[in-house]
Order: C-alpha cells, then sequence, then structure tokens
C-alpha cells in the first residue's frame, strides 16, 4: 500500500488542457502571497483565475519556457513555472535559469511534490544550458525556503518594500 505522506504523482509537460487547472493554482500562490502582506501582493479577484490561466497561454508559446505540471492520475496538483534568460543588468546577473514559480495545491502539501517538480524543473534547465538557477520567495515562506535550502539554493538577495504613503520617520 502506497504511504499517503507521499506523492504518486508524475510530471509532465503542461499542454493547454491544464489551463484551467494551472488558474486556480495560480490564484492560490496569489492569495498565499496576499496573506503574507497585504500592501506589497496583489489580492485576488474573480478573475484571478481566468486572468492567471490567459497569462499561461503565452508561456506555453515560448520556447524558453519549462512549464510543468504535477499530475496525480489525471487531476494536476502543482507546476512548475521556468524560464532560460539571458543577461540581465537590472538584476545583474549572467544567463540563468530563471525559476518563476512553484505551486503545490494546499491539501498535496508536505507529500514530496515540490521536491519533485523542482527536481525535474531543474533538469530540464541544466538540459537547456542554463549555468545557474535563480528565484525569488516570499520573506515569509518557511516551507518553500525550507524546500530551496534542501536543494541546494543560498540567499543572494533581499527585497525591502516601503510604501510611499508612510509619513517619512
Amino acid at each position: 500500500m502506497p504511504d499517503a505522506n507521499r506523492t504518486t504523482a508524475i510530471v509532465r509537460n503542461a499542454t493547454s488542457a491544464d489551463l484551467p487547472r494551472l488558474g486556480r493554482l495560480g490564484a492560490q500562490l496569489v492569495e498565499a502571497h496576499h496573506d503574507f502582506d497585504k500592501l506589497r501582493f496583489l489580492p485576488t479577484r474573480n478573475r484571478t483565475p481566468a486572468d492567471y490561466a490567459a497569462f499561461m497561454v503565452g508561456q506555453l508559446e515560448d520556447p524558453n519556457v519549462i512549464l510543468f505540471v504535477a499530475d496525480d492520475h489525471g487531476d494536476v496538483i502543482g507546476y512548475s513555472y521556468a524560464a532560460v534568460e539571458g543577461y540581465d543588468y537590472m538584476s545583474l546577473r549572467g544567463p540563468a535559469g530563471v525559476l518563476h514559480d512553484i505551486v503545490v495545491d494546499r491539501q498535496y502539501r508536505r507529500r514530496g511534490v515540490g521536491r519533485l517538480l523542482l527536481a525535474e524543473t531543474l533538469t530540464a534547465l541544466a538540459k537547456r544550458g542554463a549555468p545557474r538557477v535563480v528565484l525569488e520567495t516570499a520573506e515569509r515562506n518557511d516551507m518553500a525556503q525550507q524546500l530551496f535550502a534542501s536543494m541546494g539554493f543560498r540567499r543572494t538577495m533581499v527585497e525591502m518594500t516601503r510604501e510611499l504613503n508612510d509619513e517619512m520617520r
């Protein structure tokens, strides 16, 4: 009998048929970040799943993008979204794989789904010649930071935010 705490999901390339589920997972990502910091991150709206899915349509067509889903017996329970990018002088970095998103449905967390998606994404970026992978994670997202650290990521940048309507102190 399989361990209920481990995933049976497989990682595969996302398809257009996955877009509705990607939209719902993207809305979970937006909601979680907004819960971390309501001033910094966008709130969800009724249209967030559809808008996120519409954004992903263009990503599916981009040859530099890697978009994987974790498929558990036909149910998309997570995804990873990364791209191979060239020099970025705004970020002061050379060519790299950039991990934009990794999301696992709330009810499937702590079962190895994120680790599986991340491992497959790192392999795919390496195959495409990325010399390194960079990512950003919310300051309060301890679960993600623990996963990334366990997979060999190190801290290199800190984002800081200040609302301009605050009085100068």
